[in-house]
């Protein structure tokens, strides 16, 4: 695996037979092919590829100036937009790997990863915060002279070089970043090409996903592929008349999603659809539920909108298996190509068709490993029996069934790994980041779904002995946690118990755990008044699942959370004529404070 990744069509025409062309390399030949195409674009702005060329290069110009080296880890921490996409590429186009810092993330978790990551740069606005000691800061710039000078080709690199750290989270309370390869993401976009699902000529794809989280890699880096990316801004993601908006002023094509943001958008895509608007949807991140899969096989069936169920591991690349949602019921598509996909027993043999077993993954798109974890990437990266030639494959902890046309069922997970709004949560991260508080002796968390409010993560805690301050409030808890997890993370339920249950085994029995319940402190002494605080309680009360709420109630600790938001901001609009983002539901996140507001829009309009 030492040659350089170049040549046409997407394989490298001379290092191995079959490889695929290094991404870096097929964005100068759409350089080439189609200089004046508009490349990226966001709400602000916009970059043909010869000006998207010109930047990256520019700023390239500007990590190798400020000691970057090939193979480095670079920390980028920008917000969306058309910046942000320069930033990535300027990066690989040094030769080094980007490590994606979302700036919504306390600033513990941000300042834990820049140093895990070993990275001495870091490319961020001009704004920025603090940032640990040693790392050097850089802000996009776009190139003062014109386009028509040559920028230097990137940096040629091997398929082995690595080319992101995307941290997940830990089982034993500390993100772990997964570091992938340039001939993984390389082979990821021509699995997708050869079975299909992006289609040969050149789309427009508009990025949904955050950057920190890797499904966004098989949307953004497909301009490498001479597709146009349009950047959707955190408006446009989380408002659905914004993001159609978006979709017919951009006129998109491709979009990706999570099967839980599908029934917030449904409306509004499906109205699109049946005016002729195709569109094709990208889901993964989760499990797709067996009513949105039915919904849209009947969509594809009608020719009106199509839409993909993805599968795969952040330590495999993002997307190792595919297939079109038509038909039948919820399950995993085959392994895409240049994927080998193993159902094997505990001692890792192959079982039969039909029998459950756990899923190993192999092939060019498994990730060198976990950033400073060689224990952990011993246990999880094992040598692949299958093929016997000193590579690895990875164990994904997903229980599988094959089915007889190489489909597979997906029947859970073997530990307490979870998969919440698209995000993959270590329930151990978020109990070690508890009992941080110093009145907490144990705590247990698990995921409890909810008919009203959908899924949320639910806190138990044990106060330790004599507290100095005294037993902590949920609201004590929840401040505690939101310094040190990102929003998504954070449970919206905690209850405190005298023991945690145990097993015989002495271990936490989950299955004895209470079923959480409303606050009972959920009084009448803070009443809702007025034509607007009554219809946000009773709002909240349908979203939420609660039968009281109060004035003074805090959306996000009743349970609240973005997808809920969105719910809330629908609701506003219908009955005020109010249009609102849910960036203001998290600004004013009490009720009264968040009925002051709208009061304040309405009299503005």
């Amino acid at each position: 695996m030492t040659g350089v990744l170049e040549g046409p069509h997407g394989l490298d025409a001379t290092a191995a037979p079959g490889r695929p062309v290094d991404l870096m390399s097929r964005l100068q030949q759409a350089v080439a092919a189609g200089p004046d195409r508009i490349a990226v674009r966001d709400r602000d702005d916009s970059l043909s590829f010869a000006q998207l060329d010109a930047a990256t290069a520019d700023l390239a110009d500007t990590l190798t100036g400020s000691g970057v080296l090939p193979g480095d880890r670079v920390a980028v921490s920008l917000p969306r937009g058309a910046d942000l996409v320069v930033a990535l590429l300027a990066v690989w186009r040094a030769g080094a790997a980007y490590v994606p810092i979302d700036p919504a993330y306390p600033g513990e978790r941000r300042h834990a990863m820049v140093r895990d990551a070993g990275a001495r740069v870091l490319v961020t606005t001009a704004a920025a915060g603090e940032w640990p000691s040693g790392v050097r800061l850089l802000t996009v710039g776009r190139p003062g002279a014109a386009v028509d000078r040559r920028p230097a080709p990137p940096f040629p690199v091997a398929a082995h070089a690595p080319a992101y750290v995307i941290y997940t989270s830990g089982s034993t309370g500390t993100p772990k970043g997964v570091e992938t390869t340039r001939g993984g993401v390389a082979a990821l976009v021509a699995a997708l090409e050869e079975a299909g699902m992006y289609a040969p000529e050149p789309r427009v794809v508009a990025w949904n996903a955050s950057v920190s989280f890797d499904a966004s890699v098989q949307q953004w880096a497909r301009v490498c592929r001479g597709d146009t990316l349009v950047v959707l801004d955190e408006d446009e993601r989380t408002d659905p008349a914004r993001l159609t908006a978006a979709l017919d002023a951009y006129g998109v094509q491709d979009l990706d999603l999570t099967p839980s943001h599908w029934p917030l958008l449904r409306d509004e895509l499906l109205a699109r659809a049946a005016e002729g608007r195709a569109l094709r949807l990208f889901m993964g991140g989760e499990p797709v539920p067996e009513g949105t899969w039915r919904e849209l096989a009947a969509e594809r069936a009608a020719g009106r909108l199509e839409a993909l169920n993805l599968y795969g591991p952040t330590e495999c690349t993002v997307d190792t298996a595919a297939t079109w949602i038509d038909g039948g019921t919820p399950h995993l598509g085959p392994a895409l190509p240049g994927v080998q996909a193993h159902v094997l027993d505990v001692d890792l043999r192959p079982v039969a068709d039909g029998v459950e077993g756990e899923l190993y993954l192999a092939g060019a798109q498994v990730a060198l490993g976990y950033v400073n974890r060689p224990a952990l990437t011993a246990t999880r990266f094992v040598a692949d029996p299958f093929a016997a030639d000193g590579t690895r494959m990875y164990r994904t902890g997903d229980k599988v069934r094959r089915r007889a046309d190489g489909a597979m069922e997906y029947l859970g997970r073997i530990d307490r790994q979870i998969k919440i709004r698209g995000y993959r949560v270590e329930l151990g991260e978020i109990e070690a980041a508890l009992t941080r508080h110093p009145a907490v002796a144990a705590a247990a968390v698990t995921l409890h779904h909810s008919a009203v409010s959908g899924e949320q993560l639910v806190a138990y805690f044990v106060v330790s002995a004599d507290p100095v301050d005294g037993p902590p409030t949920a609201e004590a808890l929840r401040d505690q946690l939101a310094t040190l997890l990102p929003q998504f993370m954070l449970p919206t339920v905690y209850t405190r118990l005298e023991a945690l249950p145990l097993t015989v085994n002495g271990k936490v029995d989950l299955a004895a755990l209470p079923a959480p319940e409303e606050n009972p402190a959920a009084d009448r002494e803070n009443a809702p008044e007025g034509e607007v605080e009554t219809l946000i309680a009773a709002v909240w009360s349908e979203v939420l699942g609660r039968e009281r709420v109060r004035a003074d109630d805090d959306f996000f600790a009743m349970g609240g959370h973005s997808l809920i938001a969105l719910r809330v901001v629908a609701r506003l609009k219908k009955q005020f004529g109010i249009a609102m983002s849910t960036r203001e539901v998290y600004r004013h996140p009490q009720l009264r404070d968040l009925a002051r507001h709208v009061e304040t829009l309405r009299a503005a309009g």
